[in-house]
């Protein structure tokens, strides 16, 4: 999942997030009340500039457009903005609002009392136009859009029209965090992610059960001429619902909650950025979900990386196959695979006997891992290596080169097959990318003109020069020999 190239321009309400650490010592005298000693302090991006953060976190580039107010908090917070690689800063001045900020007093690891400074003016004429003015001219520089409503005001009726008209025109998606309980401000909108409270408030709709869900979501799309409509549930995950098609529902992995600050924003921006690198929905809701699982298990307003996302999607695979097996099924590796890909990863596939695991082996490993986000390997079953190597191998039968291969960090799965090449079971995964060593010529590579045929690429991948399973047994005969 390389996102490097996206661009995703993220309209709404930014505030300055801000968090106090202290230590409650004890009740006041002058009223029950906790005392804090007041520590250190910490700011960040709130709103919709942290949305802009989770994108960056997760290694797109982000255009910010908002408003700021001429003062203190407004320097601070584009102070912070100029200090990140990869964003543009397209905020609007305003002098009719302060910026908002949001100050929260933390002991314990908890919060004890938050304070909110901002203004509930409606959008004014100007400060609209000039919001419409930043959207036109950074536009082009977009490949998706997000509306980041915190109803503060700035995503008003002119802007959320504007925006949404504008990038349709440039076949541009919209994605929308709402806000609103009416849905129908945001029509034409791609994408909507309510949380499951929203959607309830929105449609007047129950929606306790996975039906339900269904039924108010659709209500919801129908009421927005949305295409899909994505609702977060908390700890039943996320149910997404497109015009054409049935729901479909990602479970949320068990953890620990410490935070759901901004849980939100994570989950927009992941969703915007796997569907702008060309993800199907449900494939980005799968990255969304993973990165949402990430930033519950941080305290305060969190982002999460491209690595910790994988690492998720890693733990949720194993959830789902109940701990992952040393040697899986073909069933069981036709599942994984289908997982994987539904996720939006980049299956890879290699093969061999891989009898007495050497240098080469992982040099080879590591090549094949470099080239995909998952990577499968399929190991000869003992019958198939005693026909294309001789009566006396394998040296080690196929459910130990099975459980050393598994624990190899660069492999994912590990599966066998009984035949002189893997081809049926080429066929039966259909890997994204195929990996042989560069001994072998394009031509010789079995399954080549099947992956090819399904949009994948074959890569030779360089082996170390001495390194081979026969030279280690030759070398082990000859030491053996020489002992006696």
């Amino acid at each position: 999942m390389d996102f490097s190239s996206i661009t995703v321009l993220c309209i709404g309400d930014i505030m300055l997030d801000r968090f106090v650490y202290g230590e409650m010592e004890r009740i006041s005298p002058e009223a029950p009340v906790p005392v804090l000693r007041l520590g250190r302090t910490r700011e960040m991006p709130g709103g919709v500039g942290n949305v802009a953060n989770n994108i960056l976190s997760l290694g797109g580039r982000a255009i910010l457009v908002g408003l700021v107010g001429r003062d203190t908090p407004g320097q601070a917070l584009r102070g912070l903005l100029g200090q990140r690689p990869g964003l543009t800063d397209a905020l609007v001045e305003t002098g009719a609002r302060p910026t908002i900020c949001k100050t929260r007093f933390i002991a314990a690891n908890q919060q004890v009392v938050r304070a909110d400074e901002e203004s509930r003016l409606a959008l004014q004429p100007d400060e609209a136009t000039s919001l419409i003015a930043a959207i036109d001219a950074h536009i082009g520089a977009a490949d998706i859009v997000v509306l980041s409503d915190y109803a503060k005001g700035t995503c008003a009726d002119p802007v959320i029209a504007h925006a949404i008209a504008t990038a349709r025109a440039r076949g541009i998606a919209v994605f929308v965090d709402p806000k609103s309980r009416d849905f129908a401000r945001y029509r034409g909108a791609s994408c909507i992610t309510p949380n499951a409270r929203e959607l309830a408030q929105a449609t007047g709709l129950p929606i306790d059960t996975d039906a339900e869900i269904e039924q108010a979501a659709r209500a919801a799309m129908a009421r927005a001429d949305a295409v899909a409509i994505l609702a977060t549930r908390s700890e039943k995950g996320m149910a997404l619902v497109e015009r054409e098609g049935d729901v479909q529902i990602v479970p949320a992995r068990a953890r620990e909650v410490f935070d759901v600050s901004g849980a939100g924003d994570t989950v927009i921006a992941a969703l915007a950025l796997a569907a702008g690198s060309g993800m199907t929905l449900a494939q980005a809701m799968h990255v969304a979900n993973a990165a949402a699982g990430v930033v519950v298990g941080k305290l305060g307003t969190a982002t999460a990386d491209i690595a910790e996302v994988l690492a998720e999607l890693n733990a949720q695979d194993a959830d789902a196959m109940g701990g992952t097996p040393s040697l899986l099924s073909r069933a069981q590796a036709a599942e994984q695979v289908a997982r994987w890909k539904a996720q939006g990863l980049r299956v890879g596939f290699t093969n061999g006997c891989f009898d007495i695991i050497h240098p080469g082996h992982v040099a080879l490993l590591a090549a094949a891992r470099g080239a995909c986000d998952r990577l499968i390997v399929a190991l000869n079953d003992d019958a198939s290596v005693a026909r294309l190597k001789g009566p006396e191998r394998p040296v080690n039968p196929l459910e130990d080169r099975a459980r050393v291969m598994a624990a190899i960090r660069h492999v994912d799965a590990v599966v066998a097959f009984g035949e002189d090449t893997p081809l049926e079971l080429i066929r039966l995964l259909l890997p994204d990318v195929l990996v042989k060593g560069a001994d072998y010529r394009p031509d010789q590579v079995v399954g080549a003109d099947v992956v090819r045929q399904a949009g994948g690429r074959v890569v030779l991948a360089d082996l170390e020069d001495g390194k081979s399973t026969t030279r280690t047994i030759g070398r082990i005969r000859a030491a053996a020999t020489a002992d006696r």
